[in-house]
């Protein structure tokens, strides 16, 4: 099969460093590099033959020609001309296909040329803005798979980019999209102002076509349903007991909405779960108490992120979040891309999102880092806590595991049964991993028989698992606390109090 030529234009040093990633990129991507192959000037070995001969003539024998432009309009010929003008003028009378990227940063400073040629490119053709070089790269990327579609090199698309679900404008939220405007401006000073209409908005992301055709990320972004198309997008967060998949389970949620909501609420129901160290106003600087989360919020959040992200939506799978007692794992069904091992994970890499029109928006509005430093940071986040080095596993599915904070045994585990005789203060306070004037709170209460509901008031605490699991159940194991109705653990009228061991306790000096 013959390779679709593409003439990347400008030989002005404005854009050396994105030429030449674009020209690797294509050569490099599983599926561009099948089809295309990038002709740069820089590459031309010396010869007799002039600049305008050489870049001319390539114009002329490719298919495409890819123009970026930006504030410089570069060096002029006896005409006042630049190359870069020459180049488009030549494309357009010869009919070639032309995909124009114009870089949108400091537009008050740009040549009265280059702003000329930009009108008379804007008067011909439809362009595409770009900030930074990873937007550009999404940009082209949308751009060479529609036109292998139109050609008909290929019937399909990359999940992201595809139209499967023919939806409209209608099944997407408009005040969603306007949400992510403000935020991406906030994030990453987004271009497009906060008044930009939905299809404005669509169109500048590579999520809608020059048809108004709807692609399957717009879907996933901004949808109002989108698990009506997409059934298995949805996020499933499940809590365990113990270290290992067994029932009952004290928690779980299926995190449904557009891909912003999964990710906040898979992220909430992990933060809700995990042990939340509590300190004084007088030991922090501002009249917030300052709080200290066992686990990184951060990095759970960068974990989640990414099996959103880099997730194989064409599988049946879903999204796995599972939180036992020693671990959190994130589960999801994808491979790391071709070149990329569990390994290289762990120190600096390239960035190759699997879903590159999802990766951008998530980037805009920071919920992702494009430079490849996600799971890095995961590592560094959990070191600096003092946690154990988190893992990746590449099986059949993609898996994080990132390791809780002194979780690996139950707090009675490899303690007897019954009356907790003869154990200190210190020694509860240790078990429970919390202060004793904390859970003197509790147990002062028990004095009388209380109940559960009572009991989380005194505390303080909404969460009834989270309580049970950190507070209740463990002092009944230690035989602190006992049941007022032990043979009907689940009965509604149930009641809990202090045993002769827990009042002793409470009597210690």
């Amino acid at each position: 099969m013959k390779r679709i030529r593409i003439f990347i234009s400008s030989v002005q040093s404005e854009f050396a460093t994105e030429r030449a990633i674009l020209s690797e990129y294509i050569r490099r991507d599983a599926l561009l590099g099948k089809f295309f192959e990038t002709f740069l000037f820089e590459d031309v070995p010396a010869n007799e033959a002039s600049p305008q001969q050489v870049y001319l003539g390539e114009v002329e024998i490719s298919d495409i020609y890819l123009g970026l432009y930006g504030n410089k309009y570069g060096y002029e010929d006896a005409e006042g001309v630049s190359p870069t003008e020459r180049e488009y003028d030549r494309a357009a009378e010869l009919h070639k296909t032309r995909l124009i990227f114009i870089k949108s940063l400091d537009e008050e400073n740009r040549h009265p040329k280059e702003t000329a040629l930009i009108k008379k490119v804007e008067c011909d053709i439809v362009r595409k803005t770009f900030v930074d070089v990873e937007g550009l790269r999404t940009s082209v990327y949308a751009s060479l798979v529609r036109y292998l579609e139109e050609k008909e090199y290929i019937r399909w698309q990359p999940f992201d980019a595809a139209f499967d679900t023919n939806a409209t404008l209608e099944d997407l939220d408009e005040d969603k999209m306007h949400e992510f405007i403000v935020m991406a401006r906030a994030k990453r000073n987004f271009p497009l102002a906060e008044n930009s209409s939905p299809k404005k908005l669509l169109t500048h992301l590579s999520l809608m076509d020059e048809k108004g055709r709807i692609s399957n990320s717009a879907v996933l972004l901004f949808g109002k349903r989108p698990q009506k198309f997409f059934i298995t997008s949805e996020v499933k967060c499940v809590q365990f007991f113990g270290n290992v998949v067994e029932k009952p389970l004290p928690s779980y949620q299926i995190c449904r909405g557009t891909l912003f909501d999964m990710i906040d609420q898979a992220t909430a129901f992990v933060i809700d779960r995990v042990d939340l160290a509590v300190g004084t106003r007088a030991e922090g600087k501002t009249a917030s108490v300052p709080t200290d989360y066992e686990l990184p919020p951060d990095a759970v959040k960068e974990a989640i992120v990414n099996a959103v992200a880099h997730r194989d939506y064409t599988s049946n799978g879903s999204v796995q979040v599972m939180l036992f007692r020693n671990r959190l794992e994130v589960w999801n069904p994808g491979q790391l891309p071709y070149g990329l091992t569990v390994s290289k994970l762990l120190e600096p890499h390239k960035s190759l999102p699997a879903n590159p029109l999802i990766a951008d928006p998530l980037f805009w509005t920071g919920y992702v880092d494009k430079v490849g430093t996600g799971t890095e940071d995961i590592v560094n986040l959990c070191k600096d806590k003092g946690l154990k080095t988190p893992e990746y596993h590449q099986e059949e599915d993609f898996r994080v595991v990132i390791w809780r904070k002194n979780q690996e045994k139950r707090p009675s585990e490899g303690l007897s049964k019954g009356p907790s005789k003869g154990l200190s203060r210190d020694q509860v306070s240790t078990m429970l991993n919390q202060k004793w004037e904390k859970i003197e709170l509790m147990i002062r209460m028990l004095e009388s028989a209380s109940s559960a509901t009572d009991l989380r008031a005194v505390m303080g605490m909404n969460n009834a698992t989270k309580f049970k699991n950190n507070y209740l159940n463990p002092l009944i194991e230690l035989g602190v606390v006992e049941m007022t109705q032990p043979d009907s653990p689940n009965s509604p009228t149930q009641r809990y109090r202090l045993t002769e061991a827990g009042k002793e306790l409470l009597e210690d000096k």
